[in-house]
């Protein structure tokens, strides 16, 4: 089976959600604004909240993700990651860069999980160096 032959009611955990995300934007994100993505996510939050549910969930407004970004690249959250990343894109299509970033914070928060002494996985340039791609759907 295929992440494309995956059934939202199958997805595990908010990653497995993310990976539907990233087969078609164009699907789940109107715009490819972030922002509807975020509201997304903080549906998702609510929901755990709500119905007791115990998952770690990385991708809340204010949470790991977000001080990750914050302490990685010094941007501001009040706004929440979206917007945090959306302003600093340059001329890179923010959702690609969300996707850049959310796989760095994955690998970093794994290899911290594997060491005690909280070691970094490989860092990417600087974000918004990298070209505009928004005529294609996967990610």
């Amino acid at each position: 089976m295929t992440a494309s032959d995956v059934s939202l009611a199958e997805c595990a955990d908010v990653w497995s959600i993310l990976d539907q995300v990233r087969l078609r934007p164009s699907m789940w994100v109107r715009g490819r604004q972030l922002r509807e993505l975020e509201t997304i996510f903080l549906g998702y939050g609510v929901a755990l909240e709500v119905h007791g549910i115990n998952e770690s969930f990385h991708l809340n407004p204010g949470g790991p993700f977000s001080e990750w970004l914050h302490a990685r690249f010094d941007w501001g959250m009040s706004c929440g990651w979206a917007q945090a990343i959306t302003e600093n894109a340059g001329t890179e299509d923010p959702l690609v860069l969300f996707f850049r970033l959310v796989d760095e914070y994955r690998a970093h928060a794994h290899a911290s999980q594997q060491t005690e002494t909280g070691g970094r996985a490989g860092m990417l340039e600087r974000p918004g160096a990298g070209p505009k791609d928004q005529d294609h759907d996967a990610l």
